[in-house]
């Protein structure tokens, strides 16, 4: 049984890695139909955030910044892949689109700075929580400049609400991660 968990499906490489972007675009799509909305902000909270984390842990930077760009782009090409099944152009001009900027931002991020974690589950996590601060800032400077809003106002509405799943979240992330990337280096 050993045997058959260890054999690699796809040998190469490269495969592997262009496999890797379209799960994570097919990881976070789903992840906007698992969403919560709340009532005292235009922003649900999604499950989006972790699979946007893990790209990067995962993929590295620029392919977790990829997946996550191309998450966009086929979203903005019509597929109903953003929360609430949206799609189109038009929904980058909304109350979300600060968000998903951060996830490309955010994926960038970890992927490129998740190597000074030295195997530290809480390194790995403290990186973890910074990406997602740089995800939520991108959404908190867009929803500024759409609604103009006070600081506060705006850290009541964008950022605060988030934190306590999106620490969860981290914490998962960080978790799955460990315990999975001496096998995902081997395979990417």
């Amino acid at each position: 049984m050993q045997a058959v968990l260890t054999k690699e499906v796809v040998s190469n490489k490269a495969v592997c890695r262009v496999f890797g972007v379209i799960v994570f675009v097919l990881l976070t799509a789903l992840g906007a139909f698992v969403r919560i909305p709340l009532p005292f902000t235009p922003v649900p909270i999604t499950l989006q955030t972790f699979f946007v984390l893990l790209s990067g842990l995962f993929l590295g930077g620029a392919l977790g910044a990829a997946s996550q760009l191309s998450y966009i782009f086929l979203g903005v090409l019509g597929l109903p892949l953003f929360t609430g099944t949206g799609s189109g152009l038009i929904y980058l001009f909304g109350p979300t689109a600060g968000y998903l900027i951060g996830f490309v931002f955010a994926s960038f991020f970890i992927g490129r700075f998740i190597k000074y974690s030295r195997n530290s589950f809480f390194l790995t996590f403290l990186f973890l929580c910074a990406a997602d601060i740089i995800l939520l800032a991108s959404g908190v400077i867009w929803l500024k400049i759409i609604f103009g809003y006070s600081l506060t106002k705006l850290l009541l509405i964008g950022f605060i609400p988030f934190l306590p799943g999106d620490l969860l979240k981290a914490f998962l992330a960080a978790s799955l991660y460990l315990k999975l990337k001496d096998r995902l280096k081997e395979i990417l």
